[in-house]
């Protein structure tokens, strides 16, 4: 009796492990059925880029897709998500594609896009694809100088500054619509042009002008030659300017010390005059005395018949 016991109790156990292995290898086998496929796209700046995530053999999955540069998320409720699956002949899913679309510039190239898996035994392990965005846009074109002021006798570098792709082709320098009138001393390399002294006839309007299979630009420089003999004059200090300063300031102060003598003397004057009010007619110093004690003590007494 207790050996039946033994042996139906091995004869479970070996088929709970048979059935777990079962389990964990179909598990597996829907793991890596769950890849997602993409592809890179390549865009003209202005266009739309499509972008298309694909999975297979597919159990109750969901795709999220996602530009970590951006920190931007799109799920399939947006309005630029399209979301698809596809039945076999016992309508049963088993592929699962989503669509991506949204205007690109510039600013778009080389971004990562990531496609991801989303479901509950990839929680671990998810299960990512990259896709790349590659945008194709005309050049951009800016003129750079080697000198803000270019001086007669002097060299000069214009630098033609590109950006584009593809990257633009060799640039192509003008003068004022024409070509370069003195290639002997007008030598372009590569995306410079050299000028190897300058003088008065060099003045006018540059152009250089870039192009690739998407578009062309361009951009201009308007070279004034200066005479060096002037700009040294510029750049010293101007002696009549500083002079007519300090006369200015000589004169005010003068001025000013004339007005405050005058008032002053004429303050003092008025004080003395009110001192001896009352002695100017006197006859002698003690008479004048009088007067001004009797004019202090009217004073008082008026000063009290107010109060």
């Amino acid at each position: 009796m207790i050996w039946k016991r033994s042996a139906v109790l091995r004869f479970y156990s070996v088929c709970g492990l048979l059935l777990q292995a079962a389990a964990s290898k179909n598990k597996v086998k829907g793991s890596q059925g769950q890849f997602p496929l993409t592809q890179n796209v390549t865009v003209v700046e202005g266009g739309t880029a499509i972008l298309t995530c694909r999975v297979d053999q597919n159990d109750n999955t969901s795709l999220q897709w996602s530009n970590p540069a951006q920190q931007t998320l799109y799920f399939d409720d947006k309005k630029d998500v399209k979301y698809l699956k596809e039945e076999d002949a016992n309508r049963k899913t088993f592929t699962v594609s989503s669509t991506l679309d949204f205007r690109v510039d510039r600013s778009d190239d080389g971004v990562a896009v990531i496609c991801r898996v989303d479901h509950e035994s990839l929680n671990a392990t998810p299960q990512v694809a990259m896709q790349v965005l590659e945008i194709h846009y005309t050049p951009s074109v800016k003129i750079i100088p080697s000198t803000p002021f270019p001086q007669e006798g002097q060299p000069l570098t214009l630098t033609c500054e590109s950006k584009g792709k593809p990257l633009p082709e060799p640039v192509l320098w003008t003068k004022d619509g024409g070509e370069l009138p003195d290639p002997d001393r007008m030598v372009v390399s590569g995306r410079e042009l050299n000028i190897l002294f300058l003088n008065k006839t060099d003045n006018g309007t540059y152009r250089c002008e870039a192009t690739n299979t998407i578009g062309q630009s361009s951009a201009e420089y308007v070279l004034i030659v200066h005479d060096p003999n002037a700009l040294a004059g510029q750049t010293g200090p101007d002696h009549a300017l500083i002079g007519g300063i300090v006369a200015v300031v000589v004169f005010v102060t003068l001025c000013s010390i004339f007005l405050l003598g005058r008032y002053l003397a004429r303050h003092k004057g008025t004080y003395l005059t009110n001192e001896a009010k009352g002695a100017e007619d006197a006859p002698d110093a003690d008479t004048a005395i009088i007067n001004a004690e009797g004019s202090q003590v009217n004073a008082e007494e008026k000063k009290e018949y107010f109060i």
